[in-house]
């Protein structure tokens, strides 16, 4: 059900079984296609493409000239910068062997799984399939090749952990070897491993 015009630009291109929340806001010029949902507060920003059946959860904001490419998922409170592309075919081609255009029986998308909380900065490329995981950040300008653990901080080309940050999104200060404390919010944090780190509980 596509919400009122009020909350839909007039130059925004949505299919009409697309399931957008009536306080969703689709701004000019993005195209939401067949099937995608968009959940409750959910802001997709200038020229932004949610493509097929894409989910998008509550309270996710999608930055202009993002490209989601189904089927990704997108869990609640996840932040998509502007112009961030989350691929979804492991082997492009326009055409078969034969030379035959490729149609969509000829290939097989996958997708990008983005946990809740999770910001990919701008002109970041996620390359499907991976998973980004609970409060993850990638930084700007990133190429994501492989998933990215719970709380990670992810740099470069092809993006590697770099350090830890919390659910405020400020890197982590180490405490002693195995916790990790916020500077915004004093949160604890608990390293178990090499890629691996949980929220301690107070």
């Amino acid at each position: 059900m596509i919400a009122s015009n009020d909350h839909v630009h007039g130059s925004a291109d949505v299919a009409p079984t697309a399931e957008i929340a009536a306080s969703a806001r689709v701004w000019h010029y993005a195209q939401v296609r067949e099937d995608a949902t968009l959940g409750e507060n959910v802001i997709v920003g200038r020229g932004a493409y949610i493509g097929p059946g894409v989910h998008v959860g509550d309270n996710c904001k999608i930055q202009n000239y993002a490209l989601v490419y189904e089927p990704a998922r997108l869990a609640r409170g996840v932040f998509i910068g502007p112009a961030v592309v989350l691929t979804n075919d492991q082997f492009p081609r326009a055409v078969n062997p034969d030379g035959s255009v490729k149609s969509a029986t000829d290939w097989q998308p996958v997708g990008v799984d983005i946990a809740e909380g999770a910001s990919i900065g701008a002109n970041s490329t996620c390359i499907a399939p991976l998973k980004i995981g609970r409060w993850a950040l990638v930084g700007a300008g990133s190429v994501v090749v492989k998933d990215v653990p719970d709380f990670a901080l992810v740099v470069g080309s092809p993006a590697r952990r770099v350090g830890w940050v919390g659910k405020a999104g400020h890197p982590l200060v180490r405490e002693s070897r195995e916790l990790w404390g916020c500077p915004v919010t004093n949160a604890k944090y608990r390293q178990t491993d090499e890629n691996a780190l949980m929220e301690v509980e107070n």
